[in-house]
Protein backbone atom coordinates (compact mmCIF):
# COMPACT_ATOMS: atom_id res chain seq x y z
CA UNK A 1 0.00 0.00 0.00
CA UNK A 2 1.56 3.49 -1.08
CA UNK A 3 -0.07 5.84 1.44
CA UNK A 4 1.38 8.90 -0.30
CA UNK A 5 -0.52 7.94 -3.70
CA UNK A 6 -2.76 5.47 -3.06
CA UNK A 7 -4.77 3.13 -5.94
CA UNK A 8 -8.36 3.92 -6.95
CA UNK A 9 -9.56 0.63 -4.73
CA UNK A 10 -7.72 2.03 -1.70
CA UNK A 11 -9.15 5.66 -2.02
CA UNK A 12 -12.32 4.52 -2.28
CA UNK A 13 -12.08 2.11 0.97
CA UNK A 14 -10.92 4.81 2.92
CA UNK A 15 -13.92 6.75 1.88
CA UNK A 16 -16.32 4.40 2.89
CA UNK A 17 -14.76 3.81 5.93
CA UNK A 18 -14.86 7.59 6.66
CA UNK A 19 -18.59 7.63 5.91
CA UNK A 20 -19.74 5.08 7.60
CA UNK A 21 -18.14 6.80 11.04
CA UNK A 22 -20.02 9.93 10.04
CA UNK A 23 -23.06 8.21 10.02
CA UNK A 24 -22.38 5.95 13.07
CA UNK A 25 -21.21 9.59 14.71
CA UNK A 26 -24.12 11.90 13.73
CA UNK A 27 -26.51 8.81 14.67
CA UNK A 28 -25.92 8.50 17.21
CA UNK A 29 -25.02 12.11 19.17
CA UNK A 30 -27.51 12.32 21.65
CA UNK A 31 -26.52 9.68 23.30
CA UNK A 32 -22.95 11.30 23.53
CA UNK A 33 -22.21 13.55 26.56
CA UNK A 34 -21.69 16.75 25.12
CA UNK A 35 -18.33 16.93 26.96
CA UNK A 36 -15.94 14.72 28.79
CA UNK A 37 -14.16 15.56 31.44
CA UNK A 38 -10.48 14.84 30.95
CA UNK A 39 -6.68 15.76 31.27
CA UNK A 40 -3.85 16.51 28.81
CA UNK A 41 -2.46 13.21 30.58
CA UNK A 42 -4.79 11.01 29.86
CA UNK A 43 -5.26 12.49 25.91
CA UNK A 44 -1.42 12.05 25.71
CA UNK A 45 -1.60 8.37 26.69
CA UNK A 46 -3.74 7.39 23.68
CA UNK A 47 -1.23 9.12 21.20
CA UNK A 48 1.88 7.44 20.25
CA UNK A 49 4.24 10.35 20.74
CA UNK A 50 7.53 8.21 18.28
CA UNK A 51 8.45 10.59 15.68
CA UNK A 52 7.03 8.32 12.71
CA UNK A 53 9.65 7.12 10.77
CA UNK A 54 7.93 4.43 9.05
CA UNK A 55 4.28 5.07 7.76
CA UNK A 56 0.95 3.96 9.10
CA UNK A 57 -1.89 2.05 7.44
CA UNK A 58 -4.92 4.29 7.38
CA UNK A 59 -7.13 2.11 9.35
CA UNK A 60 -4.97 2.11 12.52
CA UNK A 61 -5.29 5.99 11.79
CA UNK A 62 -9.09 6.40 11.76
CA UNK A 63 -9.16 4.19 15.01
CA UNK A 64 -6.78 6.50 16.54
CA UNK A 65 -9.35 9.15 15.95
CA UNK A 66 -12.31 7.65 16.47
CA UNK A 67 -11.18 6.26 20.31
CA UNK A 68 -9.15 9.26 21.43
CA UNK A 69 -10.06 12.57 19.04
CA UNK A 70 -13.35 12.14 19.18
CA UNK A 71 -14.42 11.07 22.97
CA UNK A 72 -11.79 13.60 24.04
CA UNK A 73 -13.36 16.30 22.00
CA UNK A 74 -16.62 18.76 22.81
CA UNK A 75 -19.12 17.16 20.52
CA UNK A 76 -20.03 20.52 19.04
CA UNK A 77 -22.75 18.97 17.25
CA UNK A 78 -24.96 17.57 20.08
CA UNK A 79 -28.27 19.49 20.53
CA UNK A 80 -27.43 20.52 24.12
CA UNK A 81 -23.84 22.42 23.07
CA UNK A 82 -25.28 25.73 24.37
CA UNK A 83 -21.47 26.95 24.96
CA UNK A 84 -20.30 30.15 23.35
CA UNK A 85 -21.73 30.95 19.72
CA UNK A 86 -20.47 27.41 18.22
CA UNK A 87 -22.25 25.93 15.10
CA UNK A 88 -23.06 22.11 14.73
CA UNK A 89 -21.51 22.26 11.07
CA UNK A 90 -24.02 20.44 8.94
CA UNK A 91 -23.09 16.85 7.10
CA UNK A 92 -23.53 18.20 2.99
CA UNK A 93 -21.08 20.85 4.24
CA UNK A 94 -18.43 18.40 5.85
CA UNK A 95 -18.47 16.47 2.40
CA UNK A 96 -17.83 19.74 0.47
CA UNK A 97 -15.06 20.00 2.95
CA UNK A 98 -13.29 16.93 1.41
CA UNK A 99 -14.40 17.84 -2.34
CA UNK A 100 -12.52 21.37 -1.64
CA UNK A 101 -9.44 19.70 -0.21
CA UNK A 102 -9.64 16.91 -2.79
CA UNK A 103 -9.50 20.12 -6.01
CA UNK A 104 -7.22 22.13 -3.65
CA UNK A 105 -7.50 24.88 -5.14
CA UNK A 106 -5.77 28.47 -3.82
CA UNK A 107 -8.22 31.70 -4.24
CA UNK A 108 -5.29 34.48 -5.14
CA UNK A 109 -6.46 35.44 -8.44
CA UNK A 110 -8.84 34.55 -11.47
CA UNK A 111 -6.60 32.69 -13.14
CA UNK A 112 -5.08 30.58 -10.49
CA UNK A 113 -8.62 29.48 -9.48
CA UNK A 114 -11.17 30.29 -12.61
CA UNK A 115 -14.51 28.61 -11.19
CA UNK A 116 -13.65 28.48 -7.39
CA UNK A 117 -13.21 32.05 -7.48
CA UNK A 118 -16.14 32.39 -9.52
CA UNK A 119 -18.32 30.38 -7.46
CA UNK A 120 -16.94 32.89 -4.40
CA UNK A 121 -18.03 35.88 -6.12
CA UNK A 122 -21.22 34.67 -6.78
CA UNK A 123 -22.16 33.22 -3.54
CA UNK A 124 -20.54 36.54 -1.85
CA UNK A 125 -23.14 38.16 -4.06
CA UNK A 126 -25.93 36.10 -2.83
CA UNK A 127 -25.41 37.27 0.13
CA UNK A 128 -24.67 40.82 -0.17
CA UNK A 129 -28.64 40.01 -1.28
CA UNK A 130 -29.72 38.45 1.78
CA UNK A 131 -28.56 41.93 3.75
CA UNK A 132 -30.12 43.65 1.26
CA UNK A 133 -27.19 45.76 0.11
CA UNK A 134 -26.48 48.18 -2.81
CA UNK A 135 -26.08 46.04 -5.78
CA UNK A 136 -21.80 46.52 -6.85
CA UNK A 137 -20.89 45.75 -3.01
CA UNK A 138 -18.33 43.47 -2.65
CA UNK A 139 -16.68 40.70 -0.05
CA UNK A 140 -14.66 38.12 0.86
CA UNK A 141 -14.49 34.99 2.72
CA UNK A 142 -12.14 35.36 5.02
CA UNK A 143 -11.44 32.70 8.33
CA UNK A 144 -13.55 34.33 10.52
CA UNK A 145 -15.12 37.51 12.03
CA UNK A 146 -12.20 38.40 13.91
CA UNK A 147 -10.38 38.36 10.16
CA UNK A 148 -13.75 40.50 8.73
CA UNK A 149 -13.72 42.99 11.41
CA UNK A 150 -9.52 43.51 10.70
CA UNK A 151 -10.37 44.12 7.09
CA UNK A 152 -13.39 46.47 7.58
CA UNK A 153 -11.36 48.82 10.22
CA UNK A 154 -8.44 48.50 7.63
CA UNK A 155 -10.73 49.85 5.02
CA UNK A 156 -12.38 52.52 7.55
CA UNK A 157 -8.58 53.74 7.95
CA UNK A 158 -7.89 53.83 4.44
CA UNK A 159 -10.65 56.02 3.87
CA UNK A 160 -9.93 58.47 6.63
CA UNK A 161 -6.11 58.47 4.96
CA UNK A 162 -4.73 60.42 7.95
CA UNK A 163 -1.10 59.64 9.69
CA UNK A 164 -0.99 61.64 12.46
CA UNK A 165 -1.59 59.47 14.68
CA UNK A 166 -4.67 61.10 16.48
CA UNK A 167 -7.08 58.31 14.92
CA UNK A 168 -9.82 57.10 16.94
CA UNK A 169 -12.68 54.70 16.82
CA UNK A 170 -15.79 53.99 19.09
CA UNK A 171 -17.48 51.31 19.81
CA UNK A 172 -19.76 50.13 22.71
CA UNK A 173 -18.78 48.06 25.49
CA UNK A 174 -20.21 45.07 24.79
CA UNK A 175 -18.49 44.93 21.32
CA UNK A 176 -15.96 41.70 20.36
CA UNK A 177 -12.31 41.85 21.62
CA UNK A 178 -11.41 41.53 18.14
CA UNK A 179 -12.62 45.19 17.36
CA UNK A 180 -9.55 46.27 20.01
CA UNK A 181 -7.44 43.80 18.97
CA UNK A 182 -7.89 45.23 15.15
CA UNK A 183 -6.79 48.39 16.14
CA UNK A 184 -3.38 47.49 17.72
CA UNK A 185 -2.51 45.48 14.67
CA UNK A 186 -3.40 48.41 12.17
CA UNK A 187 -1.28 50.68 14.56
CA UNK A 188 -4.25 52.73 15.45
CA UNK A 189 -3.74 51.56 19.08
CA UNK A 190 -6.03 50.02 21.78
CA UNK A 191 -6.10 53.66 23.28
CA UNK A 192 -7.90 54.71 20.91
CA UNK A 193 -10.95 52.67 20.62
CA UNK A 194 -12.96 54.99 22.74
CA UNK A 195 -16.07 52.40 24.32
CA UNK A 196 -19.79 54.18 24.51
CA UNK A 197 -21.95 53.04 27.39
CA UNK A 198 -24.93 50.71 26.77
CA UNK A 199 -28.90 50.70 27.90
CA UNK A 200 -30.93 48.75 30.03
CA UNK A 201 -31.03 45.72 26.61
CA UNK A 202 -26.81 46.01 26.28
CA UNK A 203 -27.20 48.57 23.00
CA UNK A 204 -25.01 51.28 22.35
CA UNK A 205 -26.50 54.63 23.54
CA UNK A 206 -26.75 57.17 20.80
CA UNK A 207 -26.00 59.93 23.35
CA UNK A 208 -23.19 59.18 24.94
CA UNK A 209 -21.61 58.11 20.99
CA UNK A 210 -22.76 61.69 20.28
CA UNK A 211 -21.03 63.08 23.32
CA UNK A 212 -17.91 61.31 22.93
CA UNK A 213 -17.21 62.22 19.30
CA UNK A 214 -17.60 65.92 20.03
CA UNK A 215 -15.51 65.36 22.97
CA UNK A 216 -12.77 63.97 20.99
CA UNK A 217 -13.37 66.42 18.13
CA UNK A 218 -12.88 69.55 20.99
CA UNK A 219 -9.24 67.80 21.94
CA UNK A 220 -7.85 67.91 18.43
CA UNK A 221 -8.53 63.87 17.87
CA UNK A 222 -9.82 62.80 14.43
CA UNK A 223 -12.80 60.46 14.78
CA UNK A 224 -12.74 57.82 11.59
CA UNK A 225 -15.01 54.87 12.89
CA UNK A 226 -18.12 53.21 14.55
CA UNK A 227 -18.56 49.85 14.76
CA UNK A 228 -22.00 48.91 15.54
CA UNK A 229 -22.94 44.94 16.82
CA UNK A 230 -25.54 43.11 14.98
CA UNK A 231 -25.85 40.45 17.83
CA UNK A 232 -23.32 41.22 20.65
CA UNK A 233 -21.79 37.66 21.96
CA UNK A 234 -22.87 38.39 25.71
CA UNK A 235 -26.56 38.83 24.90
CA UNK A 236 -27.14 38.92 21.43
CA UNK A 237 -28.07 42.48 21.53
CA UNK A 238 -28.90 44.60 18.48
CA UNK A 239 -27.52 48.34 18.51
CA UNK A 240 -30.35 51.15 16.78
CA UNK A 241 -28.92 50.89 13.50
CA UNK A 242 -30.27 53.22 11.03
CA UNK A 243 -29.26 55.64 15.04
CA UNK A 244 -25.73 55.00 14.01
CA UNK A 245 -26.31 55.25 10.51
CA UNK A 246 -27.08 59.06 11.40
CA UNK A 247 -24.71 59.73 13.76
CA UNK A 248 -21.62 58.56 11.38
CA UNK A 249 -23.35 60.57 8.85
CA UNK A 250 -23.16 63.40 10.76
CA UNK A 251 -19.85 62.98 11.78
CA UNK A 252 -18.56 61.46 8.50
CA UNK A 253 -17.56 58.37 10.00
CA UNK A 254 -17.28 54.96 8.08
CA UNK A 255 -19.72 52.54 10.24
CA UNK A 256 -18.75 49.06 10.27
CA UNK A 257 -21.13 45.98 11.60
CA UNK A 258 -19.97 43.28 13.23
CA UNK A 259 -22.81 40.92 12.44
CA UNK A 260 -20.30 37.81 13.07
CA UNK A 261 -22.85 36.67 15.58
CA UNK A 262 -26.47 37.70 14.31
CA UNK A 263 -26.39 39.17 11.32
CA UNK A 264 -27.44 36.06 9.53
CA UNK A 265 -31.26 35.83 12.07
CA UNK A 266 -32.32 38.97 9.08
CA UNK A 267 -33.09 35.92 7.29
CA UNK A 268 -36.00 34.82 10.18
CA UNK A 269 -39.23 36.71 9.40
CA UNK A 270 -39.97 38.01 13.97
CA UNK A 271 -35.89 39.11 14.00
CA UNK A 272 -35.67 40.79 10.17
CA UNK A 273 -37.30 44.01 11.68
CA UNK A 274 -34.42 44.77 14.42
CA UNK A 275 -31.46 44.55 11.50
CA UNK A 276 -32.85 47.58 9.98
CA UNK A 277 -30.35 49.87 8.92
CA UNK A 278 -27.69 47.38 8.54
CA UNK A 279 -27.54 47.26 4.90
CA UNK A 280 -26.67 50.97 5.29
CA UNK A 281 -23.15 50.20 6.88
CA UNK A 282 -19.56 50.71 5.32
CA UNK A 283 -18.56 47.40 5.80
CA UNK A 284 -20.20 43.97 7.67
CA UNK A 285 -18.15 41.30 9.42
CA UNK A 286 -20.22 37.98 9.21
CA UNK A 287 -19.77 34.18 10.05
CA UNK A 288 -21.39 31.35 7.68
CA UNK A 289 -19.79 29.10 10.32
CA UNK A 290 -21.79 30.28 13.27
CA UNK A 291 -25.78 30.73 12.04
CA UNK A 292 -25.40 29.12 8.55
CA UNK A 293 -24.64 26.29 10.38
CA UNK A 294 -21.31 25.61 8.29
CA UNK A 295 -18.63 23.75 9.85
CA UNK A 296 -15.29 25.96 10.33
CA UNK A 297 -13.61 28.08 8.92
CA UNK A 298 -15.29 30.23 6.82
CA UNK A 299 -16.02 34.00 8.16
CA UNK A 300 -17.27 36.91 5.26
CA UNK A 301 -17.12 40.76 4.88
CA UNK A 302 -19.10 42.65 2.90
CA UNK A 303 -18.50 45.96 1.64
CA UNK A 304 -20.35 48.67 0.02
CA UNK A 305 -17.30 50.07 -2.22
CA UNK A 306 -14.98 47.35 -3.41
CA UNK A 307 -12.71 50.15 -4.99
CA UNK A 308 -11.84 51.00 -1.43
CA UNK A 309 -10.75 47.68 -0.32
CA UNK A 310 -8.82 47.04 -3.36
CA UNK A 311 -7.21 50.85 -1.85
CA UNK A 312 -6.22 49.49 1.12
CA UNK A 313 -4.90 46.41 0.41
CA UNK A 314 -3.73 46.25 -2.77
CA UNK A 315 0.32 46.03 -3.42
CA UNK A 316 1.90 46.15 -6.57
CA UNK A 317 5.11 43.94 -7.34
CA UNK A 318 6.42 42.54 -10.64
CA UNK A 319 5.74 38.55 -9.82
CA UNK A 320 2.24 39.77 -9.19
CA UNK A 321 1.10 41.56 -12.13
CA UNK A 322 -1.77 40.79 -14.25
CA UNK A 323 -1.60 41.03 -18.18
CA UNK A 324 -3.26 39.37 -21.48
CA UNK A 325 -6.88 38.98 -19.77
CA UNK A 326 -9.86 41.13 -19.81
CA UNK A 327 -11.71 42.80 -16.94
CA UNK A 328 -13.55 39.92 -15.14
CA UNK A 329 -10.62 37.79 -15.51
CA UNK A 330 -7.64 40.00 -14.21
CA UNK A 331 -9.76 39.78 -10.52
CA UNK A 332 -7.06 39.94 -7.96
CA UNK A 333 -8.33 38.52 -4.95
CA UNK A 334 -5.59 39.84 -2.64
CA UNK A 335 -6.00 42.92 -3.65
CA UNK A 336 -9.43 43.08 -1.29
CA UNK A 337 -7.65 41.72 1.06
CA UNK A 338 -4.84 41.11 3.60
CA UNK A 339 -4.63 36.79 2.91
CA UNK A 340 -2.44 35.52 -0.96
CA UNK A 341 -3.15 32.28 -0.19
CA UNK A 342 -7.18 31.44 0.41
CA UNK A 343 -8.53 27.95 0.58
CA UNK A 344 -11.88 27.36 -0.95
CA UNK A 345 -14.16 28.25 1.40
CA UNK A 346 -17.19 29.15 -0.83
CA UNK A 347 -18.02 25.60 -1.90
CA UNK A 348 -19.48 24.82 1.47
CA UNK A 349 -21.65 27.98 1.23
CA UNK A 350 -22.45 27.46 -2.20
CA UNK A 351 -23.53 24.06 -1.18
CA UNK A 352 -24.95 24.45 1.43
CA UNK A 353 -27.64 27.53 0.08
CA UNK A 354 -28.19 25.86 -3.07
CA UNK A 355 -28.63 22.55 -1.58
CA UNK A 356 -30.73 23.32 1.35
CA UNK A 357 -32.46 26.92 0.47
CA UNK A 358 -33.47 29.93 2.76
CA UNK A 359 -37.04 28.29 3.83
CA UNK A 360 -35.80 26.22 5.14
CA UNK A 361 -32.65 28.07 6.67
CA UNK A 362 -35.44 30.64 7.67
CA UNK A 363 -36.92 27.93 9.37
CA UNK A 364 -34.42 26.74 11.38
CA UNK A 365 -33.03 29.87 12.60
CA UNK A 366 -36.75 30.65 13.62
CA UNK A 367 -36.71 27.64 15.64
CA UNK A 368 -33.38 28.49 17.57
CA UNK A 369 -34.92 31.53 18.11
CA UNK A 370 -38.61 30.05 19.38
CA UNK A 371 -36.33 27.89 21.90
CA UNK A 372 -34.31 30.38 23.52
CA UNK A 373 -37.34 32.72 24.29
CA UNK A 374 -38.93 29.35 25.51
CA UNK A 375 -36.39 29.19 27.95
CA UNK A 376 -36.93 32.82 28.90
CA UNK A 377 -40.16 31.97 29.67
CA UNK A 378 -39.60 29.36 31.68
CA UNK A 379 -36.67 31.08 34.08
CA UNK A 380 -39.23 33.63 34.67
CA UNK A 381 -42.08 31.55 35.68
CA UNK A 382 -39.68 29.30 37.81
CA UNK A 383 -38.72 30.41 41.74
CA UNK A 384 -35.29 29.29 41.28
CA UNK A 385 -34.06 30.43 38.10
CA UNK A 386 -33.79 34.37 36.89
CA UNK A 387 -32.71 36.12 33.80
CA UNK A 388 -29.70 38.50 33.95
CA UNK A 389 -30.24 40.20 30.50
CA UNK A 390 -33.69 40.21 27.98
CA UNK A 391 -33.61 37.23 24.96
CA UNK A 392 -32.70 39.31 21.97
CA UNK A 393 -31.41 36.60 19.63
CA UNK A 394 -30.77 33.33 20.48
CA UNK A 395 -28.24 34.17 23.59
CA UNK A 396 -29.42 33.33 27.10
CA UNK A 397 -28.51 35.12 30.11
CA UNK A 398 -29.43 33.61 33.43
CA UNK A 399 -28.19 32.16 37.13
CA UNK A 400 -29.41 29.57 39.21
CA UNK A 401 -30.65 31.02 42.99
CA UNK A 402 -31.89 27.86 44.61
CA UNK A 403 -34.49 29.06 47.95
CA UNK A 404 -31.03 28.04 50.38
CA UNK A 405 -29.30 31.14 48.49
CA UNK A 406 -32.27 33.51 48.43
CA UNK A 407 -30.68 35.45 50.83
CA UNK A 408 -27.20 35.56 50.59
CA UNK A 409 -25.18 38.40 48.77
CA UNK A 410 -24.88 38.75 45.09
CA UNK A 411 -21.22 37.76 45.75
CA UNK A 412 -22.24 34.38 47.19
CA UNK A 413 -24.90 33.81 44.22
CA UNK A 414 -21.81 34.46 41.36
CA UNK A 415 -19.45 32.10 43.56
CA UNK A 416 -22.31 28.99 43.55
CA UNK A 417 -23.30 29.76 39.82
CA UNK A 418 -19.40 29.30 38.58
CA UNK A 419 -19.27 26.12 40.71
CA UNK A 420 -22.45 25.07 38.90
CA UNK A 421 -21.27 26.04 35.63
CA UNK A 422 -18.12 24.21 36.16
CA UNK A 423 -20.28 20.75 37.52
CA UNK A 424 -22.58 21.12 34.53
CA UNK A 425 -19.80 20.87 31.80
CA UNK A 426 -18.00 17.97 33.56
CA UNK A 427 -21.67 16.17 34.01
CA UNK A 428 -21.89 16.06 30.35
CA UNK A 429 -25.78 15.80 29.40
CA UNK A 430 -25.43 20.05 28.97
CA UNK A 431 -22.77 22.37 28.07
CA UNK A 432 -23.08 26.23 29.31
CA UNK A 433 -20.27 28.83 29.07
CA UNK A 434 -20.51 32.10 30.89
CA UNK A 435 -20.69 36.41 30.89
CA UNK A 436 -20.09 38.95 32.92
CA UNK A 437 -23.10 41.71 32.86
CA UNK A 438 -23.40 44.99 34.81
CA UNK A 439 -20.97 43.20 37.06
CA UNK A 440 -22.81 40.27 37.71
CA UNK A 441 -21.53 36.53 36.81
CA UNK A 442 -24.35 34.70 34.26
CA UNK A 443 -24.44 31.28 32.98
CA UNK A 444 -24.68 31.96 29.34
CA UNK A 445 -26.48 29.99 26.65
CA UNK A 446 -26.50 30.22 22.79
CA UNK A 447 -29.36 28.16 20.53
CA UNK A 448 -27.06 27.72 17.31
CA UNK A 449 -28.03 24.33 16.34
CA UNK A 450 -31.07 23.22 13.95
CA UNK A 451 -31.23 19.84 15.61
CA UNK A 452 -32.24 21.63 19.04
CA UNK A 453 -35.77 21.14 20.39
CA UNK A 454 -37.89 23.24 22.79
CA UNK A 455 -37.51 19.58 24.76
CA UNK A 456 -33.68 20.22 24.95
CA UNK A 457 -34.68 23.16 26.96
CA UNK A 458 -36.67 21.56 29.46
CA UNK A 459 -33.48 19.30 29.57
CA UNK A 460 -30.80 22.37 30.58
CA UNK A 461 -33.05 23.36 33.46
CA UNK A 462 -33.58 19.94 34.68
CA UNK A 463 -29.93 19.76 34.28
CA UNK A 464 -28.83 22.04 35.91
CA UNK A 465 -31.47 21.68 39.09
CA UNK A 466 -29.88 17.68 39.34
CA UNK A 467 -26.17 18.79 39.23
CA UNK A 468 -27.27 21.65 41.80
CA UNK A 469 -28.31 19.37 44.18
CA UNK A 470 -24.65 17.71 44.23
CA UNK A 471 -22.50 20.90 45.02
CA UNK A 472 -22.22 23.04 48.30
CA UNK A 473 -24.34 26.50 48.60
CA UNK A 474 -21.26 27.77 49.98
CA UNK A 475 -17.02 26.85 49.16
Amino acid sequence: MDMLDPSADEIRDWGNSVIQFMTDYLGDLRARPVYRHTSSHEIRSGLDATLPIEGTDFDSLLKVFCDTIVPFSRQNAHPRMFGYVQSPGIPIAALADLLASTLNANLTIWRSAPAPVELERLTIDWIRQILGVNAGAGGLFVSGGSMANLIGIAMARQKRNDSSGRLRMYASTETHFSVAKAAALLGIGRDNVCYIAVDERFRIRTDDLIAKISADIEAGRIPFCVVANAGTVNTGAIDPLTAIREVADRFQLWMHVDGSYGAFAVLARSARKLFAGMEQADSIALDPHKWLYLPVDVGCVIYRDPEIARAAFAHEAEYTRMFGEEEDEAFVCWDYGPELSRRFRALKVWMLLKGVGLDCLSAAIENNLACARYLESMVRASDDFEMVAPVELSIFCFRHVPAQLKNKSPEAIDAFNERLLVALQRDGSSYLSNAALAGRFALRGCVLNYRTTLGDMEILLEDLRRVARSIPISA
